[in-house]
């Protein structure tokens, strides 16, 4: 898996490289125990501090999708808990999209309907498939 960085978006660059890790994992694109690069080798490979690279580790670690390794690093967790934390940050972000969507009328079916897509449609390059 290639990770790029976009310094014209103003996402920040460790979650730029966080999401695509993310989406990586979900499109089976990163394997468990899979040993992601260093992170001095990845910021010296996108140009970027390698403080960027640590923060964006650092959340992965804390979220569960990684597990830091003294011999191999950084590598793909095993498995990722679907835990209390984690449903609750995953619920106030829906929230907040289901909240958008209301202001601009969008109707609750389709609103389920777009959520289904998104959640089917995690391609292999990680992003949703268009149709």
């Amino acid at each position: 898996m290639i990770l790029t960085v976009n310094t014209q978006l103003s996402q920040p660059i460790y979650e730029q490289l966080r999401n695509q890790i993310v989406h990586g994992i979900a499109a089976r694109q990163l394997l468990p125990n899979e040993a992601l690069p260093s992170v001095r080798r990845l910021a010296a490979d996108l140009g970027i501090n390698l403080h960027t690279v640590n923060k964006a580790y650092a959340a992965l670690q804390g979220e569960g999708y990684i597990v830091m390794d003294r011999r191999k690093g950084a590598v793909i967790a095993p498995s990722v808990p679907c835990d209390v934390a984690f449903l609750r940050t995953l619920s106030k972000n829906i929230m907040l999209s289901a909240a958008e969507a209301r202001c601009r009328e969008m109707s609750e079916e389709a609103f389920i309907h777009l959520c289904k897509e998104c959640y089917q449609g995690v391609s292999e390059n990680g992003e949703k498939e268009s149709k």
